[in-house]
């Protein structure tokens, strides 16, 4: 399966600023103090980083006790309208980090962010798994036409 790109998607001038709008958010919320805390910005910082993919990926972002970045990991790559999500390798990469607190994320390139069964199954499933470990998860957001929060829509 072939890694999905800015430059596989968007044309060169387009990935230029979307390249530099992802780099001046990652500098504000690695400025010491800025957390992931805000969800309107969580969400713009995702839609740079999911929307317009021809593919269903799903990344976490692994966060501080204060929720600053610590790293972003694309973990699973699919299909036009599904990725197998493995909660064994969420939380491997959760204690890699030293993470204790998680944001998950993946997009539905069809553009709609209908929240289906499979969506809170995997939630409910990696939720579990983490809580062995004690990292918290804050939030699952999908990604389409707009972003939809799991946390806003009280599934968390």
């Amino acid at each position: 399966m072939s890694e999905i790109t800015l430059s596989s998607v968007f044309p060169v001038n387009e990935q230029r600023i979307i390249r530099r709008a992802l780099r001046l958010l990652e500098k504000y919320q690695r400025q010491p103090g800025e957390s992931f805390t805000s969800t309107s910005f969580t969400k713009i910082w995702l839609q740079l980083q999911l929307a317009g993919l021809e593919r269903e990926i799903f990344i976490v972002l692994y966060l501080d006790n204060q929720h600053r970045l610590l790293e972003r990991e694309t973990l699973f790559t699919g299909t036009l309208s599904h990725t197998e999500v493995h909660p064994r390798e969420v939380v491997k990469l959760a204690l890699k980090h030293n993470a204790a607190a998680v944001i998950l994320a993946h997009n539905h390139p069809s553009g709609t962010t209908e929240i289906s069964q499979q969506d809170k199954h995997i939630t409910q499933r990696i939720v579990k798994a983490l809580a062995l470990v004690e990292v918290r998860v804050l939030d699952h957001l999908v990604v389409g036409n707009e972003v939809v929060s799991f946390a806003e829509q009280g599934l968390l």
